[in-house]
């Protein structure tokens, strides 16, 4: 009797929890937004690479954090985009030792 109740009371936790959601901050299929589109040029500036895609976006007030795929294997790098267009803290989160 334990054990029925024990694999219903699992059933009933896996169908409730396969309805929740997570927001990852990946960008929709649509166009990059302002922020996106800062980061992505001067990425791509800073690698020398044009190949460059949006991995996933963090709106904040203060700055959005931006994560870039640079190049064939996406390597990825990090950016904060600014209200006025600007960007800093551009840097590799690759760990380059290692390649």
């Amino acid at each position: 009797m334990t054990k029925s109740i024990l694999i219903a009371a699992s059933f009933s936790a896996f169908a409730i929890l396969s309805g929740c959601v997570e927001d990852t901050g990946t960008p929709s299929a649509s166009a990059p937004n302002a922020a996106d589109q800062a980061c992505l040029r001067d990425v791509a500036r800073e690698t020398g690479n044009s190949k460059v895609k949006v991995l996933s976006s963090s709106y904040s007030e203060a700055g959005t954090q931006v994560i870039v795929g640079v190049g064939k294997q996406k390597a990825r790098w990090s950016c904060i985009a600014y209200k006025d267009g600007t960007t800093d803290g551009i840097m590799s989160l690759t760990d380059e030792g290692y390649l």
